[in-house]
């Protein structure tokens, strides 16, 4: 199963600071253990969202905005995409890059092919 560990911007990363060395060198180390236990697929940060747009499509007219945009929290600040056994496998690898980030992360499946099968998982609550 694939899962998405997602970290998210703040006040530093919205002002294109870069996180402090500790900080830099222990997401390292962590992406680093994922890549030597064969689990990592990718690991990338994105820059501020004053570099970014948001593109909205209705009724075909299209409308662009671009950044910077207010709510930091809601804001991506980067993402590793890992392929492991289980969630709970997902769950301890992001708990050890919210402990090096010093903050949360917030982990999700990503959709595979199967899970269009009724019969799948995700049908069943």
């Amino acid at each position: 199963m694939r899962y998405m560990i997602i970290n998210k911007a703040d006040a530093d990363s919205e002002a294109g600071k870069f996180p402090a060395p500790e900080v830099g060198a222990a997401v390292g180390k962590v992406v680093e253990d994922l890549s030597k236990a064969g689990v990592l697929l990718f690991a990338e940060g994105v820059h501020r969202s004053a570099l970014g747009a948001r593109v909205k499509v209705d009724d075909g007219r299209r409308t662009v905005t671009d950044g910077p945009f207010a709510e930091t929290k809601e804001l991506i600040g980067g993402v590793i995409v890992v392929e492991v056994r289980s969630r709970d496998e997902a769950v301890e690898w992001a708990a050890r890059l919210a402990e090096a980030l010093h903050g949360e992360v917030e982990v999700r499946r990503v959709v595979e092919e199967a899970d269009f099968d009724p019969s799948s998982d995700l049908y069943r609550s």
